[in-house]
């Protein structure tokens, strides 16, 4: 069934919306995909910031190349769906890589593209092994939060040692007086 010229800008003008919110995005071959098992992705894909949607692949191209994305020609061939991940790729492709481990069948990650560079299947397990925002975070948190914990350290012992100082001064004094 033939889709309307509307119906065409309006895919494409909603393809470019969601590129232009995406740091990365995958493209994976879906095959006999009940309604509930999208949704079930989908709820997944939405606890980690990332969407699914099922793409007209002459539609996206035009909004990857109206967006400044590389087109990966090679990923879009056959029944595709992309997975768009707003600002945590890593955590997105877990969670797909984990899905299409569970429905060998029904989904095939074949790659993405990632700050401007096409990847295959075999990098997706790279991506999906990069550290996820918060473990950055945490990671972060804690380079920032040792150097200080040594400094209040530090501090308090060299305060500890003027104190003693202070007070062996003291104590020699009474023993000069006495």
């Amino acid at each position: 069934m033939a889709i309307t010229r509307e119906r065409k800008e309006e895919l494409v003008t909603l393809y470019g919306d969601r590129l232009r919110g995406s740091d990365g995005i995958l493209v994976a071959e879906y095959s006999k995909m009940t309604v509930g098992m999208v949704n079930e992705l989908r709820k997944r894909l939405r606890d980690a910031g990332g969407t699914y949607a099922v793409t007209k692949n002459t539609l996206f191209t035009i909004a990857l190349r109206e967006n400044g994305w590389p087109v990966p020609d090679e990923l879009l061939l056959g029944p595709v769906g992309v997975i768009f991940s707003s600002g945590n790729l890593p955590a997105v492709t877990k969670i797909a890589r984990k899905y299409s481990t569970d429905f060998p069948d029904n989904l095939a990650l074949k790659g993405g593209v990632i700050t401007g560079s096409v990847f295959g299947a075999k990098e997706v397990e790279a991506v999906a092994n990069l550290p996820t925002m918060d473990e950055i975070r945490a990671q972060l948190a804690g380079l920032i939060v040792t150097p200080a914990a040594q400094l209040a350290g530090l501090l308090q012992s060299a305060t500890g040692q003027v104190v003693n100082v202070i007070q062996a001064y003291l104590d020699d004094r009474e023993k000069g007086a006495a």
